[in-house]
């Protein structure tokens, strides 16, 4: 008798599998448009920004430090931040470009 009544309940009904895998492949766009891609371009300006460099830009390190560049090499910057006191960064540390001396 026991046999026969879980016999007459069958098993349970399994979910289709497109009702987990949508929800996956919802999340990893929203991941890639919110995570990723903005990271990716902000990647491309910053390297952009390192190849465009030049003796005599003023910038600002990834430290907060403002300084002109003195001199400029494939991975060494030579960083004039004060009258006759000169530094040595690496280039990936330079963050951006600085506002001009005495201007706003």
């Amino acid at each position: 008798m026991a046999f026969a009544q879980a016999a007459a309940g069958g098993a349970p009904e399994s979910s289709p599998m497109w009702s987990f895998v949508v929800p996956m492949l919802f999340m990893v766009v929203i991941f890639y448009f919110l995570l990723i891609r903005p990271q990716q371009k902000k990647a491309k300006e910053h390297k952009a920004l390192l190849d465009n460099l030049k003796s005599g830009d003023r910038i600002i390190t990834s430290g907060g430090i403002i300084g002109t560049i003195i001199n400029i090499d494939d991975q060494m910057v030579n960083v004039e931040i004060a009258d006759k006191v000169r530094i040595q960064m690496g280039r990936p540390y330079i963050a951006g470009f600085a506002p001009k001396k005495g201007g706003s």
